[in-house]
């Protein structure tokens, strides 16, 4: 990762010098996901990660100046440091109050990639976003910021009063979106600031306790998570980890909820979210994939049902936008077929 970051770091370079404002734009946003990407096995804030970083945000600053979008760094001040983010207005944006989401990504994700390159879900559905790293999440912890249920419950309402401040945003339509452990971030900051409009996640991490994700997959989950946490011994965090629930918070919820599940999800039976969402008495629609991974793409019922990406953003834009929905279970078969029950009221 490192060495093809240099390569496309230096293309981008070129390319500005050159006077190619739009090769340089596409390679500094490559380079900094590059950059990114090259911390994710460094469980530490040692010199290289350190690096790495200061690298992935300095090219994603240099792409933010050449941006087809107005793109500014967010810092929401949290308990006497900052969580970092980038805020992000549509394409076009002329002035006004639009729309917005807050958007979290999972373990191996991190903000610079939670807005696309082109054509992005969200803004061109004429939706700002702020892509955040809450407490623990990829830049956190370089910055001394780490997870737990505490830090993350009294991180809902600051991100909420930052949104609010900003001129360009409608303070009664802001989402809050969350992917893979963004899932579990997402539902206890909508369980505990009630000023979300609506939640919507996919790829789900929301098993409480997390015993699948931290000891049955891949060792890296876990030791990536007991950085985020602040974790050098393995006993002491696997205490840690049995805090980590949705028990008491999804509970709360009353704005609506989506959640798109894969079937087969080795780092979170699907009973688990099934079980959150027999408690929870919000607006609410499970979407199961049939034979889907915790990724969901990849087979037929993803490839010939509703396209997870794009469904999502359009569920979240209809909410945002005041339209009703109904409380349903869907069931997407491999045929892309949809089989729909209702929840209780």
């Amino acid at each position: 990762f490192e060495a093809v970051a240099r390569r496309r770091e230096a293309k981008a370079r070129e390319a500005e010098q050159a006077g190619h404002p739009v090769s340089a734009r596409n390679s500094y946003y490559i380079a900094a996901v590059l950059w990114g990407s090259a911390q994710w096995t460094i469980e530490e804030n040692t010199p290289q990660n350190l690096f790495y970083n200061e690298r992935k945000r300095d090219c994603y600053t240099r792409y933010a100046m050449l941006a087809d979008h107005k793109v500014e760094p967010a810092w929401i001040p949290f308990q006497g440091k900052k969580l970092p983010g980038w805020f992000h207005l549509p394409y076009g944006y002329q002035g006004g109050r639009v729309p917005a989401v807050v958007s979290f990504q999972g373990m191996d994700g991190f903000k610079e990639m939670g807005v696309s390159l082109s054509g992005d879900r969200w803004l061109s559905r004429g939706i700002a976003v702020l892509a955040v790293e809450g407490p623990g999440q990829y830049e956190s912890p370089v910055l001394g910021i780490h997870v737990s249920m505490p830090a993350w419950i009294e991180a809902a309402p600051l991100l909420m009063n930052w949104m609010r401040a900003r001129a360009e945003v409608d303070t009664e339509r802001i989402g809050l979106f969350g992917s893979s452990f963004g899932s579990f971030f997402g539902t206890l900051c909508a369980a505990n600031e009630p000023r979300f409009a609506a939640c919507a996640v996919r790829a789900t991490c929301l098993e409480p306790g997390g015993h699948s994700i931290f000891k049955e997959a891949p060792p890296p989950y876990k030791r990536r998570f007991m950085y985020m946490a602040n974790y050098t011994d393995e006993a002491a965090f696997d205490e840690f980890r049995k805090t980590l629930t949705w028990e008491g918070h999804a509970e709360k919820i009353r704005a609506p909820y989506l959640c798109m599940a894969g079937e087969a999800d080795n780092l979170c039976p699907l009973h688990h979210t099934e079980r959150m969402f027999s408690l929870m008495q919000c607006p609410r629609q499970l979407v199961v994939y049939q034979d889907a991974g915790h990724g969901l793409s990849g087979v037929p019922s993803h490839s010939l049902g509703p396209d997870s990406s794009s469904y999502l953003a359009d569920w979240m834009h209809d909410r945002l936008s005041g339209k009703p929905m109904a409380s349903e279970h869907w069931y997407v078969q491999a045929n892309g077929q949809i089989v729909k029950t209702s929840y209780p009221a």
